[in-house]
């Protein structure tokens, strides 16, 4: 009968030991699961002609913002709640605008323009990366609202939604459809 002694003094039991705390630390590394108890929140003001040119308009010519498109976020992986808002400011700059965002905060989370339809429920969950997208960055905060530059060569006319999308597990926390103005 092999003693439990033997057991716990064999190279195997040690190299075993180890490779499970490689593996256990290396799978929390990816996951990130203590993200699905933390929230970043962000509330950056609405973009004005002062923060497009960088100084304060002359009193009496301030302009709003263009709104090119809007939309309301569904829920796909993560319960997920807000507004979108793509702003043309009056030196022609875009912006796209999260108002009220509320969802889960996570791994490598991104926000996208894609040319994917917003489809409810977890059909719609891994549909945004199988046609064209474009990535505005990562997400500053799972909460608030929050802007994000559209760079002039992005052809709005091709894209149809919105996605907070997980890239580390290729899935949507939320979408939203755009309605153009």
């Amino acid at each position: 009968m092999v003693s439990v002694r033997r057991i716990a003094r064999s190279p195997i039991t040690w190299t075993l030991a180890v490779l499970l705390v490689i593996g256990l630390g290396v799978g929390l590394a990816l996951t990130q699961p203590w993200r699905l108890f933390t929230n970043t929140t962000v509330v950056e003001a609405a973009p004005t002609v002062a923060q497009s040119h960088g100084a304060a308009p002359p009193s009496g010519t301030a302009q709003e913002p263009r709104v090119l498109a809007t939309g309301t976020f569904v829920s796909h992986e993560h319960d997920t709640s807000g507004s979108v808002r793509i702003l043309q400011l009056p030196d022609g700059n875009r912006v796209l605008r999260l108002e009220d965002l509320d969802t889960s905060d996570g791994p490598a989370l991104h926000v996208w323009l894609t040319d994917a339809p917003v489809v409810e429920g977890k059909a719609g969950w891994f549909l945004f990366d199988d046609g064209r997208h474009t990535d505005l960055g990562s997400l500053k905060g799972n909460k608030g609202s929050q802007n994000y530059p559209i760079a002039a060569d992005v052809d709005l006319g091709t894209l149809a939604s919105v996605s907070i999308w997980c890239e580390r597990f290729r899935v949507s926390f939320g979408a939203a459809t755009l309605q153009y103005t």
